[in-house]
């Protein structure tokens, strides 16, 4: 196949701040339209008038995340490959890890349901539902959790659209979804009378809109090969070499959740309700942050395959430019309208005080969380993801756990949020530090490959190949 690399790597040119706003932005509105209809499947639930319906939503919620942060963590592996084929130029490359990362993401999805089924009841009670919000949530997870064999796939599309820059495309694999949600929800709610079953069913279309949505994209930008099973087995090393860790990181913030709603089970199910509430507005109000540490993988994978470390620094200078203005813009909207937030999911006594107070020092904790979603991100893709399981992990126990804890002695539920709060300066600064590092370590080998090829006669002009050549590059296909 020729060299397609003028026509498809896109980043390495350009404006660097435009690209992680359209990049973020496109982004964002998919994501943000799957958080606005799972919101408002919780508001819809609320409605019902039994907190308990509320809580065992968030149980299950918690639950589910723990599949999709397998599938993000797959689709991070693939991604980061992709892009770092598209920028060396070599598409042939690229179309074949896509077409194996699928199949990967295929068999994990299928063994993840099986595995997870058979322990959800002991899984609810460990986090502290009752026995009758435990019986709600189960039966939510065995309509809603085998559909996880079609967001595995439809994630996995969403993030191989990316990789090309093909973003629109990608928005497309959410937003599909989140309006088959937000129309069908009601209907089987309310309509057919199916409560938080009509919910899980929701689940299940949407999820299958993704798949089919993310098929029709990746169909039309050629990106899937004829898959054969050498390919498959040979590429799984590389896979897993990104996959592992990245999954491990992923997997941190559902361990951190679980931990969150097991410390505030203690307080009743109105504190259990008031952070569901939280957990689904959380990433409405700051999904930008989410679709930012997906959409600069791609920028700084194919600026790395073309040995652009100038415009690597860039992206996470503006990646954190981003994110104060969008922090700060969201914080401001969050303070002025809590009351209405409030009456809107019908919170009172102990939800309703849990959920203002965390409108009021959202701004801080986020900011400072999605400097960490940034770090995370170019770990990821640079070949250092074993930095941002670390980080992640360290942020989940050790900045989640004690101050948690300390937290929930002194102040009660509101003391959980202010805990965690702490947990997230610590790290958030760490993480954005190591991952300017990152790019200036990856530099040093790059020019330090030159030096040794320069002086190599047998070698000579080996320019860019040689400064990726000092990194982890997937066999075959990126050098």
């Amino acid at each position: 196949m020729p060299d397609q690399r003028a026509e498809t790597a896109q980043f390495v040119r350009g404006s660097i701040l435009r690209h992680v706003v359209v990049m973020s932005g496109t982004g964002s509105i998919g994501l943000m339209a799957i958080f606005v209809v799972d919101l408002l499947s919780l508001l819809y639930v609320s409605k019902l008038g039994d907190p308990k319906l509320t809580a065992a939503v968030g149980f299950a919620t918690i639950i589910q995340f723990f599949a999709i942060a397998i599938n993000i963590g797959l689709m991070i592996a693939a991604g980061a490959l992709v892009s770092r084929a598209v920028g060396a130029g070599d598409a042939a490359g690229a179309r074949r890890i896509a077409t194996s990362g699928t199949i990967h993401g295929l068999v994990v999805s299928a063994v993840l349901v099986i595995a997870m089924l058979p322990f959800l009841g002991p899984a609810l009670t460990f986090l502290g539902a009752d026995p009758e919000t435990a019986s709600v949530a189960t039966r939510f997870l065995w309509i809603a959790l085998p559909s996880n064999l079609l967001m595995g796939p439809g994630m996995m599309f969403s993030g191989l659209l990316r990789a090309v820059g093909a973003a629109r495309q990608a928005m497309y694999v959410t937003l599909g979804g989140a309006i088959v949600t937000a129309g069908l929800d009601p209907l089987l709610i309310f309509g057919a009378g199916l409560g938080v079953d009509g919910a899980a069913i929701t689940t299940c279309v949407a999820r299958a809109t993704f798949a089919l949505v993310g098929f029709w994209g990746v169909r039309q930008h050629r990106m899937l090969a004829p898959p054969r099973l050498a390919d498959v087995v040979a590429d799984a090393p590389e896979m897993l070499r990104i996959a592992l860790p990245a999954v491990l990181t992923n997997l941190a913030p559902s361990v951190a959740s679980a931990f969150i709603a097991h410390a505030l089970a203690r307080f009743g199910t109105e504190a259990v309700a008031g952070n569901a509430v939280i957990d689904r507005l959380s990433p409405v109000a700051f999904g930008g942050l989410f679709a930012m540490s997906g959409s600069i993988g791609p920028i700084l994978g194919q600026n790395w395959g073309a040995a652009r470390f100038d415009r690597m620094r860039g992206v996470l200078r503006s990646g954190a430019l981003v994110t104060a203005a969008y922090v700060g813009l969201v914080w401001l909207v969050l303070i002025a309208f809590r009351g209405p937030l409030l009456s809107l999911f019908a919170l009172e006594g102990m939800a309703a005080d849990l959920f203002g107070f965390f409108c009021l020092v959202s701004g801080a904790v986020w900011f400072f969380t999605g400097l960490l979603f940034l770090a995370n991100a170019s770990f990821n893709n640079l070949g250092f993801p074993f930095y941002s399981t670390a980080l992640n992990w360290g942020r989940a126990t050790l900045g989640t756990v004690p101050p948690a804890l300390i937290g929930a002695y002194l102040y009660g539920p509101r003391g959980v949020i202010a805990g965690i709060g702490i947990g997230s300066i610590l790290f958030g600064l760490t993480g954005i530090v190591l991952a300017f590092r990152t790019v200036a370590t990856l530099e040093a080998r790059g020019r330090a490959a030159c030096a040794v090829a320069a002086a190599d006669a047998e070698t000579p002009n080996v320019g860019a190949d040689a400064t990726r050549a000092a990194a982890p590059a997937p066999s075959g296909a990126l050098v």
